[in-house]
């Protein structure tokens, strides 16, 4: 009934194993986990391979990528859905399973579970993921229904194994960012409906703000191309807020480049050491934009 499709990179995925297990044992329906390691540092391999009982679990010999390694589960998967979950979530409720197994059963094409942020503020060299993962992606079900293909995130969804055979993750897009934005426009495209649950996974392992700034550069590299890629489609655009107000703004992007340019230095060093403003990183987003559109 149920494949659970774990993708691994260098993260000790011992205790989340452990309570899927525990909680397929409590439904006594036919599940499987499959754990795929990316390449991960020796370390992590060979903590994974002490925890692997009852589960499927393969290496690969190269790391090959976030949207590649999430289709390659098809090669493994035998049930009919397929659930993502990304290897660094952290369970925090006894039902997870149990309300994936209970919305099968209106046999649902795509179901988003959510995503939600530790309420304790972390330390200052972790508050930038943080700030922008509690303000921008631990949204309620009800918000995320308004927009349910723009709302869609990698890291605890559902999908029919027959529809995503059909529509897949971009294989061109190798690294870090917006590999689920393409998917979520791919999968509006084909008018396939999203349906948004309150059935959260806690994002347990947040990135430094260093960390997260450099997968941030990252991201927005990939937005450029994923731009090439859907050919500028207006549709595209006007569903992620970015580029649509690059595209507002376009007639004055000259003179924002050159104010980003001159701020640049000082505004990294802020959200750097912690000095989080969400206006002053959209900004700083805008400005990378800015910057990668003008190369093209």
């Amino acid at each position: 009934m149920l494949s659970i499709c774990i993708p691994i990179y260098n993260f000790d995925v011992s205790l989340l194993v452990t309570e899927l297990l525990k909680q397929i044992e409590i439904t006594k329906h036919p599940a499987e986990i499959i754990l795929i390691d990316d390449f991960s540092n020796n370390n992590f391999k060979e903590i994974n391979r002490k925890n692997i009982e009852n589960t499927i679990y393969i290496e690969l010999d190269e790391n090959i990528g976030r949207a590649k390694i999430r289709n390659l589960f098809l090669k493994y998967a035998k049930y009919d859905f397929l659930l993502f979950i990304d290897c660094d979530s952290q369970i925090v409720t006894s039902d997870i399973i149990s309300k994936y197994l209970e919305i099968i059963k209106q046999n649902p094409s795509v179901v988003c579970g959510g995503s939600i942020y530790d309420k304790n503020k972390p330390s200052r060299n972790k508050l930038l993921r943080w700030k922008y993962g509690i303000q921008k992606e631990s949204q309620t079900q009800e918000l995320r229904n308004k927009f349910p293909n723009k709302s869609f995130m990698t890291n605890n969804f559902l999908i029919k194994k027959q529809l995503f055979e059909k529509i897949n993750f971009d294989e061109s897009i190798t690294k870090y960012g917006h590999e689920d934005t393409l998917f979520g426009y791919s999968l509006k495209k084909a008018n396939i409906p999203v349906i948004h649950i309150n059935n959260p996974l806690l994002n347990a392992d947040i990135d430094t703000n260093v960390e997260y700034l450099n997968k941030t550069k990252q991201g927005i590299s990939n937005l450029v191309n994923i731009l090439k890629i859907v050919e500028f489609d207006k549709e595209f655009i006007n569903d992620i807020s970015i580029l649509a107000f690059y595209y507002k703004i376009k007639p004055i992007s000259n003179i924002i480049y050159i104010i980003f340019k001159i701020k640049k230095p000082f505004i990294h060093y802020l959200l750097s050491k912690g000095y989080v403003s969400l206006t002053m990183f959209n900004f700083y987003k805008l400005g990378l934009f800015i910057e990668k559109m003008r190369k093209i």
